[in-house]
């Protein structure tokens, strides 16, 4: 499933990095990162383990940011797990929705090409790697290069590298391995031992390949770096690297907004007129096909089959793009013939194939369902973008007073580029306003050197703003006075 890729990052905004892999412009994946979010997958910490629980073969750890992390006794790899002992564990899933991080002792450092696995003894070769003949080559390499006590595992883009690079990749996993050692030797637990780099590292290091033909960020710092990053590690076809400057935000202007937005809907749209209904539990997530608005041409069952195929395709973009992992059920549309239901699980084990985060597809259930597992990666959008709603105890989702008060930064921006007014005069729901003005509002007008008034509307909608006024300061504060006392007189 080849495809043109583009990375386009939103990175000026220090509270909140988010990215974006585009597949022939459609959005394929969206990763988000806020500064105040703690326990990422990958970091290392010396931990204090506060008490075992033999009758789950668990553990309770200690990582010293306020909620502890869970470890399988099976994931200890033979360490002596006692209560009160020190041990260094990496966080293998991020906290969420009540549940803290999970946690091993078998560790893993990622670089551009390799994986070294302290303590470890394996050489493995990414199973997305086909052509037998590189498999066998990069093994080879692999084993040679192998230190004493380590594992080495060969990433999928290591095909094609010559042994130098690999050899490069090695001492450098080796020298950050050291450093890390050397500060569980010095460090109290629980503490911090290594942080991975950000997100938009994270994603050149994991993503950047030879189908990627262009990276375009809105940050002047991070362009600078990705362009060196390109410049070290791609002598040949190497991506544009481009930086954007365009007075509509970078995620706007790409149409990955609207995008964003209509992957947190319940309902999906196909191409040919039918729908997808998504809805997400504890448990697993459910996903219903209809036929919707298509009729088809010829017969029912071409109708069924058609319907199903595109749903198919659907499903499997729906769970990339939403990262939503765990047991997924799909009840497609029932179809009579045997052969039908063969060609729709064909076509499942097609798509999925080339899905980075492992997926499974089981047969047709005897209620004409399709079981899906999916290995969960990272939160999904809906945890990152949402929230419990205040309005209903529960029962529904609103955006986070964060992400629309980010939304509202984002506007704001694109106001003051295009404008000269002194000041602004914006009208939001009460919660987002204060939201905003303890957490945002002192250093928004300090960015954008505009004094920003927030008018409470208890009518609007949740997430609903409007712009009522842009003008000269004494003509906003004039306005403002106006409108606090008509407020303060219940007008």
């Amino acid at each position: 499933m080849s495809s043109e890729r583009q990375i386009i990052a939103n990175v000026l905004d220090s509270e909140e990095m988010r990215l974006a892999i585009l597949e022939d412009g459609r959005v394929a994946e969206i990763f988000c990162e806020r500064m105040w979010e703690t326990q990422k997958a990958g970091e290392i910490f010396k931990a204090r383990v506060d008490s075992v629980l033999p009758g789950m073969n668990a553990a309770f750890v200690n990582l010293g940011d306020g909620r502890n992390a869970f470890l399988y006794l099976e994931d200890a790899r033979g360490v002596d797990i006692r209560a009160n002992t020190e041990v260094v564990v990496q966080v293998v899933k991020t906290a969420r929705k009540g549940k803290g991080a999970r946690v091993s002792t078998r560790l893993s450092l990622p670089g551009r090409f390799l994986v070294l696995v302290p303590g470890g003894n394996e050489t493995g070769v990414s199973r997305r790697i086909l052509e037998e003949g590189e498999r066998k080559r990069l093994r080879q390499v692999a084993r040679a290069l192998r230190p004493e006590g380590f594992g080495v595992i060969v990433r999928t883009v290591a095909e094609g590298v010559p042994v130098e690079a690999l050899q490069a990749d090695l001492a450098m996993l080796l020298e950050e391995w050291a450093e890390i050692a050397a500060l569980a030797e010095r460090q109290p637990a629980p503490s911090l031992l290594y942080r991975d780099i950000g997100l938009v590292g994270r994603i050149l290091r994991d993503e950047l390949n030879g189908d990627v033909s262009e990276i375009v960020l809105d940050c002047p710092e991070e362009f600078e770096k990705v362009s060196a990053y390109v410049r070290d590690f791609f002598a040949v076809n190497p991506p544009r690297v481009e930086l954007y400057g365009g007075s509509v935000p970078i995620f706007e202007f790409y149409g990955i907004e609207k995008e964003l937005a209509a992957a947190l809907e319940r309902k999906v749209w196909l191409p040919s007129g039918g729908t997808l209904v998504v809805d997400q539990t504890e448990a697993l997530t459910v996903i219903d096909v209809n036929t919707g608005k298509y009729v088809g041409a010829t017969s029912l069952r071409e109708t069924v089959l058609k319907t199903n195929l595109e749903a198919a395709e659907a499903v499997y973009r729906v769970l990339r793009l939403r990262s939503i992992g765990g047991i997924v059920v799909v009840d497609f549309i029932d179809m009579e013939y045997e052969e039908d239901r063969n060609i729709l699980l064909q076509r499942l084990e097609e798509v999925f194939r080339h899905d980075r985060c492992k997926a499974r597809v089981y047969g047709v259930t005897q209620l004409g369902l399709v079981e899906i597992t999916r290995k969960r990666a990272r939160s999904d959008l809906r945890g990152t973008f949402t929230k419990s709603c205040p309005f209903c105890s529960g029962n529904g989702w609103v955006l986070k007073e964060d992400t629309v008060a980010l939304s509202i930064k984002r506007f704001l921006r694109k106001v003051c580029r295009t404008g000269k007014a002194e000041a602004l005069i914006l009208e939001l729901y009460p919660a987002v306003a204060r939201h905003i003005v303890e957490n945002y509002l002192e250093s928004w007008e300090e960015e954008f050197e505009r004094k920003i008034f927030l008018r409470e509307m208890p009518a609007f909608p949740w997430e609903k703003f409007r712009l009522d006024f842009q003008g000269s300061q004494s003509q906003a504060e004039h306005k403002f006075n106006v409108y606090r006392s008509a407020a303060a007189q219940g007008i």
